[in-house]
Parts: structure tokens; C-alpha cells; sequence
């Protein structure tokens, strides 16, 4: 799939029409479905008002955050895009996670605004509660969700399918990638680029990068890295149990010396980086496990596809459907 750089115009009447557009493709629907997840500000306040536009009850939950907004912010620019698609009267707003919410819940999703997903949390969910991630299964994060409260309670935790042609989030990493590179200062057309991928990302990556003129090459490890005039070393490694440390972070500035490496995605030890003057971007270091640039960068449409399809993986589970292999749901393990 060859992927066009998306509409960046954030108005909100692109974003109802994105909204609608996803809901009918999936032909998503919440109907009699209880669903707790959070008020946010920017492309995020789009979860809650799907899951409305969708037929469920929502409670949407504020909390201020360093880098998103305080929980007034949240709150007023979701109920603000709510009442422009007339669904207002469907969602309630609270500040943090209310029990009694909890205790009806059908769907609750894993946003940045109620994570972490606690012990104490998950024992407050009916035992027939799905937890929807909004990403794939394989990129879970331990930080998240503690997912043996989970199954002691026998809430089931539900990714989604980001490449299924009905959400195709995917093909979005490699302008993102290429965001990236260009806002580190990189003329990207023509630069030499080596990938540093061990997952289903690359394809996509490198297919961004092609598409921009770049000249990228995959590589599955550090160690697998070969000397050359690289331009940039794009990390997008999955998250193991410890960030990329001294060892591999001084074969990479061995085989690729006047390179930028720009943390796409995957842990680094930064003062490791740091000792060795490595040139790193972004240059403040995202949490443990998360990506280095968000969607959200390249305007909301990606992130309305992401959401709609989350809610999506936890209603076909909800209803009790087989599971099909390559399709939207995927049950955590």
C-alpha cells in the first residue's frame, strides 16, 4: 500500500467527517455499551466522542498532564468537539477514574489519562470488561496495565490490528519517520539512512523514506549495522528489559560516526549517549517504551483510524465473535 501524506487541517468539521468516515468502515458499533476512557485535548479528545457517535455511554476521565494540557483543557475541548457532533448528552465528564463508573464498565481503554491500569482499578471492572489498547498486542508495555490482576479477574485485554486495511495505521510511520528526520534538521531527499528495525514497523519505514528520497537500509540489530557514510540511524527497535546501553551504542557510533540517531522508537540510555557525544533526537528523551514523536504529528486522521479501530477490537470481542486471523482483534495472552 502506498500511503500520501494525510490532511493536516485539524478543523472540526474535518474531524467529524473523519470520524463518521471510520465508524461506517468498520461499521463500528457500541450500542447499550458502557465505556470509560479519557477527556483529552488536540486528536485525542476524538476517542470518547467515537465511542458516542458509536452508541455507547461514556465517562470520559481528566487529569492534568506536563505535556497535554491541565484537566480543564481536556474537559472543555472534548465536550466542545461533543457538542458539535451532537453527542454531548452521551458522555460524562469526571476528574480521574470514578469507581461507580468502573463498575459498569464494558470498555475501558488504555489512554494516557488513566494509565496506569492498576490492580486496584481492574478489581473494580466486571469480569466480563475488555481493556482496549489502541495499539497492537505485541507492543504491550508492562508499565501499563498490570495484566495478572487482569487475569485473575478474567478481564480479557484487546489489541488491535493496526495494519488491517480498515484501520491502516501503519502506513502513517513513514511520514512520521520522515517528520522526524526533517525537524532534526536533516535534507532528507538524498540521505543515507540505516534502519535499525526488529519489527512489523519496517516495511513502513522504509517505504516513507523511499517515498521522500531517502536512501534506507534495514538492519535487525546494532550489531548487524555495517560501517558506512550514514546521514541518520533511525531506532525503531522494540522495547526490551533495559534501554539500549554502552555496548551497542558505541558499535553504532563506530560504524556510523557523523550520524544523527533519532529515537523513533526504543529505549536509550542517554547517559551512556551522552559519554560517547552522541547526537540524539528528539533531544529530551521520551518515557520508558513509548515513541519518540507521536501520530498526532501528522494531524488527527491517523489517530481517529487508531481509536475507532481499538474500540472496534474490544466490540468484536464484547460480542463474542471468533477471532479471524489477520483481523482487527487480537487478545493479549
Amino acid at each position: 500500500m502506498t500511503y500520501q501524506s494525510p490532511e493536516r487541517d485539524d478543523q472540526p468539521e474535518a474531524l467529524l467527517d473523519s470520524m463518521s468516515r471510520r465508524i461506517d468502515i468498520l461499521g463500528l458499533d457500541l450500542g447499550g455499551r458502557a465505556v470509560v476512557t479519557e477527556a483529552a485535548t488536540g486528536a485525542y479528545a476524538t476517542t470518547a466522542v467515537i465511542a458516542a457517535l458509536a452508541g455507547a455511554m461514556v465517562n470520559a476521565c481528566a487529569r492534568d498532564t506536563a505535556r497535554h494540557g491541565t484537566a480543564r483543557e481536556a474537559i472543555e475541548a472534548t465536550r466542545a468537539l461533543a457538542r458539535l457532533a451532537g453527542v454531548e448528552d452521551r458522555i460524562t465528564f469526571s476528574l480521574g477514574v470514578p469507581d461507580e463508573a468502573l463498575w459498569r464498565c464494558d470498555i475501558l481503554t488504555n489512554s494516557g489519562r488513566i494509565r496506569p491500569i492498576t490492580a486496584t482499578l481492574v478489581r473494580l471492572l466486571p469480569k466480563s470488561a475488555v481493556i482496549a489498547l489502541m495499539f497492537e498486542a505485541w507492543e504491550f508495555r508492562d508499565s501499563d496495565i498490570d495484566r495478572n490482576a487482569c487475569r485473575d479477574r478474567g478481564v480479557r485485554i484487546v489489541g488491535v490490528n493496526e495494519r488491517h486495511p480498515d484501520v491502516a495505521v501503519f502506513p502513517f510511520l513513514g511520514p512520521l519517520c520522515v517528520l522526524q528526520l526533517s525537524e532534526a534538521g536533516l535534507d532528507v531527499p538524498g540521505c543515507a539512512v540505516a534502519v535499525l528495525c526488529d519489527n512489523p514497523f519496517a516495511p513502513h519505514l522504509l517505504e516513507g523514506l523511499e517515498h521522500a528520497g531517502a536512501r534506507p537500509t534495514l538492519f535487525p540489530t546494532p550489531d548487524a549495522l555495517t560501517a558506512g557514510p550514514w546521514d541518520a540511524v533511525v531506532l525503531a527497535l522494540q522495547p526490551g528489559d533495559a534501554p539500549l546501553g554502552p555496548a551497542d551504542l558505541s558499535t553504532i557510533i563506530a560504524r556510523a560516526p557523523k550520524a544523527l540517531l533519532t529515537q523513533f522508537w526504543g529505549d536509550i540510555d542517554r547517559e551512556a549517549a551522552s559519554a560517547l557525544a552522541m547526537r540524539i533526537a528528539p533531544s529530551a528523551a521520551p518515557a520508558a517504551g513509548h515513541m519518540g514523536i507521536l501520530l498526532n504529528r501528522l494531524g488527527h486522521e491517523p489517530i481517529v483510524r487508531l481509536q475507532a479501530g481499538g474500540l472496534k477490537a474490544a466490540e468484536i470481542v464484547l460480542g463474542g465473535r471468533e477471532l479471524e486471523p489477520d483481523g482487527i482483534a487480537e487478545l493479549l495472552p
